[in-house]
């Protein structure tokens, strides 16, 4: 048994939070320790892709209008 199978994933397509890998790999995120945690995993993923955005233009220069 695998250690995702005693975590906490969020279902994109549910939007329900599962314990353990109970449907497909396309359908979850995770894992998470926490059942709160997987609960706020849309909040998460946004945030996280703010980040790499912000990051990713930063390092291009997109931020200073040179892109």
């Amino acid at each position: 048994m695998s250690d995702g199978e005693h975590k906490y994933w969020y279902n994109l397509e549910t939007k329900q939070v599962e314990f353990g890998m109970i449907s497909q790999s396309i359908d979850r995120v995770g894992p998470f320790d926490t059942e709160a945690e997987a609960a706020n995993a849309p909040e998460t993923l946004k945030a996280r892709s703010r980040a790499w955005a912000d990051e990713e233009a930063a390092e291009s220069g997109w931020d200073e209008g040179k892109g």
